[in-house]
């Protein structure tokens, strides 16, 4: 029976760090600047036979994005001019808005559902929306998911 394979979409600090150090391995034998996995897997301080085991499971978020649509579900406060920010933070990561649907603010806080396209040229998502959270009034920045 053929398994069907599934996806999860976790913060990193729910990873365990061999994960994390594969995915530096990784980078690090993209980049050039190890030549060989023993070299990358030496200095990211995990065994040859762990950066083989996960290789193929694991990759950062925004390598899976491209051409892709993400969903995000963001509360903010009900503040003027809010809404405009975030939206520039999307805009400057030259991510494509195809719908925003803002919720009555209920108790001074606002639901934000907004669905983007990730395009080739777009920035990384994740920092998109690291960088959406910073914004003062923005209490959380959640993926709802993903389609191709």
């Amino acid at each position: 029976m053929d398994e069907q394979q599934k996806f999860f979409v976790v913060t990193e600090k729910a990873i365990p760090d061999v994960l994390i150090k594969v995915v530096n391995a990784k980078k690090l034998l993209d980049s050039g600047r190890a030549v060989s996995v023993q070299e990358a897997t030496e200095a990211v301080g995990i065994s040859r036979s762990s950066f083989y085991k996960y290789k193929d499971d694991i990759f950062p978020f925004h390598d899976s994005t491209k051409g892709t649509t993400i969903t995000l579900s963001v509360q903010m406060d009900d503040e003027p001019g809010l809404l405009s920010d975030v939206l520039k933070s999307v805009a400057d990561f030259r991510v494509n808005i195809l719908t925003i649907h803002q919720s009555i603010p209920l108790n001074g806080v606002a639901s934000l559902t907004i669905s983007l396209q990730v395009l080739d040229n777009s920035g990384d998502p994740s920092e998109m929306i690291e960088e959406m959270s910073t914004h003062a009034g923005v209490q959380s920045v959640k993926i709802l998911g993903k389609e191709q």
